[in-house]
């Protein structure tokens, strides 16, 4: 499984989805925070599956 997510792109990914994903938890906002574990995962694992059908590859090889 290749990265494709990098840099900002993986930070900001992290920050929404945890932000989405405790406001849910705290009772914030409506179930559809949870949603926010997509952009969380995304970002944590470095892949986002959407980005090879639209041909974006952000992650910057070192």
């Amino acid at each position: 499984m290749n990265a494709n997510v990098g840099g900002i792109d993986r930070s900001v990914r992290i920050v929404i989805g945890a932000a989405l994903v405790g406001a849910a938890a705290a009772g914030i906002i409506g179930a559809w925070g949870w949603l926010g574990l997509l952009p969380l995962a995304s970002g944590l694992f470095s892949r986002c599956p959407a980005y090879p059908l639209l041909g974006i590859n952000t992650y910057r090889k070192r």
